[in-house]
């Protein structure tokens, strides 16, 4: 059992080490950004993330129409 343990341990690190190559051997290297709302071309096309839409969805609309009326 603990040779089984050590195994797959040593095999989760080296599937670590071998996706972060990349990131180790350039300067300054860093993670991807994925998130929808940096991407350029979802940007460009008018696509946002979800946080971003509805944060924007929750604004208060200066030029909006009070519909209702106190006057009775």
């Amino acid at each position: 059992m603990w040779k089984t343990l050590i195994i797959v341990i040593l095999m989760l690190l080296a599937a670590v080490a071998l996706l972060s190559v990349s990131i180790w051997a350039k300067k300054g290297g860093k993670f991807p950004n994925i998130h929808v709302g940096h991407n350029p071309a979802m940007r460009k096309r008018g696509i946002g993330c979800v946080e971003t839409q509805h944060a924007q969805a929750q604004k208060k609309n200066p030029l909006a129409v009070n519909e209702r009326s106190n006057n009775k």
